[in-house]
């Protein structure tokens, strides 16, 4: 499905992504779980706005695969499944390795002082793992990433693959199917071996790191659905 976004002010553009972040956030984060129905009353409510503009933010979240209109009925969250989205994992790691290649953009101050405040997060979460303040590292720690390339092209689908995959993530904490302190850990060292080879300036080995480690979450995600009720 493609969403042609009609062109509009940069007052309502900061509006309509603001509302796109906000419930696609929400979404990924399970605060509205699998099958939940959406109000488009409440939501517009909420961010003070009529239902053409939130429609097109929901029309939008639907073409990423996060929201699904039935008519007659209504707007509801997608379920996810490691199986079904097997092969998005699989682009996406093959992805990674291309922003360390194509428009590759090293790390300017405010961009490490982003990355040092999120491995001080990541070392607090090691100590004391929570799996929503997990899960909301692991999306600012992403979107950090974003900012090494300047292909928007190469953004744009990684961003819309990403967010149609990180709910499996958090859904398997919560069903058990990985161990949280043991994710923490690992995403832990994964920010300091991309560091250390920032700091050295190899833009390419970060990026075969990031895909070497959504390669390993992938299967450890799969291993934990096979061998756990």
């Amino acid at each position: 499905m493609n969403v042609v976004t009609p062109e509009i002010s940069p007052s309502a553009r900061d509006r309509f992504e603001r509302m796109h972040a906000v419930i696609r956030t929400r979404i990924c984060l399970l605060d509205y779980a699998p099958g939940t129905r959406l109000s488009e009353e409440a939501l517009a409510a909420e961010f003070g706005v009529s239902r053409t503009p939130l429609r097109r933010v929901l029309a939008r979240l639907e073409s990423e695969g996060l929201l699904q209109s039935v008519h007659g009925v209504g707007t509801f969250v997608t379920d996810v499944d490691i199986a079904e989205l097997a092969q998005t994992y699989q682009l996406r790691f093959e992805l990674a390795e291309l922003t360390g290649r194509l428009g590759a953009v090293a790390p300017d101050e405010a961009l490490w002082a982003d990355f040092r405040a999120l491995s001080a997060r990541s070392k607090e979460i090691v100590r004391a793992p929570e799996p929503k303040r997990f899960a909301e590292l692991n999306m600012d720690f992403f979107m950090a990433l974003q900012r090494l390339t300047d292909n928007e092209p190469l953004k744009d689908i990684c961003e819309k693959l990403y967010f149609r995959t990180t709910r499996i993530w958090l859904k398997s904490v919560f069903e058990s199917k990985i161990d949280l302190a043991d994710e923490a850990d690992i995403f832990d060292r994964e920010i300091h071996d991309i560091l250390r080879a920032l700091e050295i300036g190899d833009l390419h080995a970060a990026a075969h790191i990031q895909r070497a480690h959504i390669s390993m979450s992938f299967a450890r995600m799969q291993n934990g659905f096979k061998t756990r009720p």
